[in-house]
């Protein structure tokens, strides 16, 4: 005998809260629960572009060995720190303390997102 004071539930719509229930999609926080970990968990390319040059194919097919290609940035200046594709910060270069033979980046400034200003 069911209970009239009772609400009475769809039994679809249970299922369907159910299944949210289960795949953390209830979670009211944000960055609560399961969603989170499988965010934090989405590989990212991050490149450090020091420069960049443009040339002709020709003279692209004669480098060799010990050629040079010369940069647009110079010694001194920022580094962008590019994560899949969108510059996100620029920062110095630096020798890693524990190991001399590896670089890193020290972070000095944190570019934010782009604005959608139609004012420039």
């Amino acid at each position: 005998m069911t209970n009239p004071f009772e609400p009475k539930q769809d039994k679809a719509v249970w299922q369907q809260e159910n299944a949210f229930e289960g795949a953390g999609l209830n979670d009211d926080k944000l960055g609560g629960g399961k969603n989170l970990d499988s965010i934090l968990r989405i590989p990212v390319t991050i490149q450090v572009v020091l420069g960049s040059a443009t040339m002709p194919v020709a003279n692209l097919m004669k480098l060799g060995r010990g050629a040079i290609v010369p940069l647009d940035h110079r010694v001194g200046e920022p580094v962008d720190v590019v994560v899949n594709g969108r510059i996100i910060a620029r920062g110095e270069v630096v020798v890693v303390e524990d190991d001399n033979s590896r670089f890193g980046i020290s972070l000095t400034e944190i570019v934010g997102p782009p604005t959608n200003d139609l004012n420039g």
